[in-house]
């Protein structure tokens, strides 16, 4: 990131009176699972990252939908990081006005990214609570990570109001993610199959030709939570499940700081699936714990794409919130980073949740599904997730019962799913949850899916059986991509970049269709455990289905 040294930039209202104060739509508080160590001391550092108010989101939205629908003159005619920035870059009001109030707090050690959208301050601890009142920082641990929030609401002058999406490190916990080890099954010989890098190419129909080839092709993964991912369990797994294809052994790049101690589970299996099935694809890793208590990794993350040029054009990432755990304003601002990503020509993929369709208790025995963000937005790619109907076979998918799905409380159904989503809402009509558990208007997830269930993976030099999620199944379509995209770079075509618009107008051609099963969700006496079902063509549970990669890859070479 490049230093602003706010000091030196000239000040607009330099006599500003501040009036009132305006308290923001925040995220919820949810302190399960951590334990309060007690008020942080005045003088202690924060870092707080701002996010200030864009300029032309209609237009940025309106090009993304351009450059990434097919059937568009502009398709494929994907931006540069300096077209992007001057396109969404805050306002020189909006600048000047957010720069005038850290200033007249003290606050001048900032960072600021390429596009001008975030600055990322350090302060102490009193003067934050003075910046933003009611505020009040406090630290929490679990499991040995520890981090710093604010346990009350916070509120900005309302002359900074319009000019501020929110302010980042106060509220929001990391996620505390579930990898899910299912219950060993054995075939009478005592053989479990269990999903490797050779059965998924044989399932998905990638032979051993089927590896990248261009120089100017790269993908992605990001690890957040305490998640690394060991340099020798990769090598090892490769050296166990890679030999019947040319392959990469080691990560190309890493962005971030690889922690020391004993290697993640999600950490690995996301780099051994996504460079077993991307094979001979240059992968980068993303890993973001948050150099300082009171960051966010994910926001972290986002803010890299804002400042990155040359970029991987797949990105993969297993990770989530529940919907009504985040604010709006939260959400909103971090869907339109996932648009400044797809107007490059950048794939993200994310994994659709493993808690079904999940559930809320509203209370007096009511209860609702519950979306996942980021897997609801409607300008990501979400992957759910499958088994084999013979755990023994390499035999047809259906449903896996954890795959994450359903609809979007927060953001409206987008065009390039109504077809779908209407088809699959008049098929199943007799068999539907009742109304009142989803918002049948909302957008529906995931779009496309992969095996998820009873992976191999390599961890601390010893290979594990039975690691289930959608995590494993996120990476696999990460890595076909890549190969996609690879080919279409050696026919001199721009990347496939944001995926759906070109997904749902195949309209399920060139994948496997999914048909059988249901994924959990509330366990009540009106959907007893059952969210939904999968259906011909596209569902809530598995999306368009799973990939053929010939067939996907002929469609998608498209001009």
């Amino acid at each position: 990131m490049n230093t602003l040294v706010i000091f030196s930039i000239p000040v607009l209202f330099s006599s500003l009176v501040w009036s009132g104060y305006l308290e923001y739509d925040q995220d919820v508080l949810v302190t399960e699972d951590w334990t309060h160590v007690g008020r942080v001391e005045p003088t202690e550092d924060l870092q707080l990252t701002f996010a200030l108010k864009q300029q032309n989101v209609k237009l940025l939205e309106e090009t993304l939908k351009q450059v990434s629908d097919p059937d568009s003159a502009q398709y494929g005619k994907h931006l540069s990081l300096d077209e992007v920035s001057s396109l969404v870059r805050p306002s020189l009001l909006t600048q000047k006005v957010v720069h005038h109030w850290l200033q007249s707090h003290g606050i001048r050690n900032c960072l600021t990214v390429h596009t001008q959208d975030f600055l990322q301050c350090t302060m102490t601890a009193e003067v934050a609570e003075t910046l933003l009142p009611g505020s009040r920082f406090h630290r929490y641990t679990r499991d040995g990570q520890s981090v710093v929030r604010s346990s009350a609401p916070y509120s900005v002058h309302d002359d900074v109001h319009q000019h501020l999406d929110f302010v980042g490190g106060l509220h929001r916990f990391p996620a505390k993610r579930q990898e899910v080890i299912k219950e060993q099954r054995l075939s009478k010989a005592g053989i479990h199959l269990g999903v490797t890098p050779a059965i998924l190419r044989a399932r998905y129909n990638l032979t051993s030709t089927d590896v990248g080839k261009a120089h100017n092709n790269s993908q992605a993964v990001a690890q957040f939570l305490e998640q690394y991912y060991h340099p020798a369990d990769l090598a090892e797994f490769m050296s166990i499940y890679g030999r019947s294809f040319q392959h990469l052994s080691q990560v190309d790049r890493v962005v971030g700081t690889q922690g020391g101690g004993k290697a993640g589970l999600e950490a690995s299996l996301d780099i051994e699936y996504i460079m077993s099935t991307g094979a001979n694809i240059p992968t980068w890793v993303f890993t973001n714990p948050g150099r300082h208590e009171s960051q966010e990794p994910f926001l972290q993350w986002l803010i890299l794409l804002s400042n990155m040029s040359g970029l991987p054009w797949v990105h993969t990432v297993s990770y989530g919130d529940d919907e009504d755990s985040l604010s709006t304003a939260y959400m909103m601002r971090i869907n339109t980073e996932f648009m400044k990503a797809g107007v490059r020509g950048i794939s993200l993929l994310f994994a659709s949740g493993d808690s079904g369709a999940g559930c809320k208790h509203l209370g007096k025995g009511q209860n609702s599904f519950r979306p996942s963000f980021p897997a609801s937005s409607p300008y990501v790619t979400t992957v759910g997730g499958t088994s084999f109907k013979n755990p023994f076979k390499v035999t047809y998918e259906v449903t896996d019962y954890i795959s994450g799905g359903g609809f979007s409380n927060i953001f409206k159904m987008p065009d390039y799913q109504v077809s779908a989503v209407t088809g699959y809402l008049k098929t199943v009509a007799t068999t539907l949850p009742p109304q009142s558990y989803f918002n049948v208007s909302g957008r529906a997830y995931p779009d496309i899916a992969a095996l998820s269930d009873n992976y191999w993976v390599v961890i601390n030099r010893v290979p594990v059986p039975w690691v289930s999620g959608t995590s494993a199944s996120t990476p696999v379509v990460g890595g076909m991509l890549s190969l996609i995209n690879d080919q279409r770079l050696l026919k001199g075509l721009p990347v496939l970049g944001f995926l759906n618009p070109l997904l749902y107008k195949l309209k399920g051609q060139a994948l496997f269709d999914v048909t059988e099963g249901c994924h959990a969700s509330c366990l009540d006496e009106q959907v007893q455990g059952n969210g939904f079902c999968a259906a011909p063509s596209w569902d809530p549970v598995t999306g368009w289905g799973t990939p053929n990669y010939p067939a996907l890859l002929a469609a998608l070479l498209v001009d």
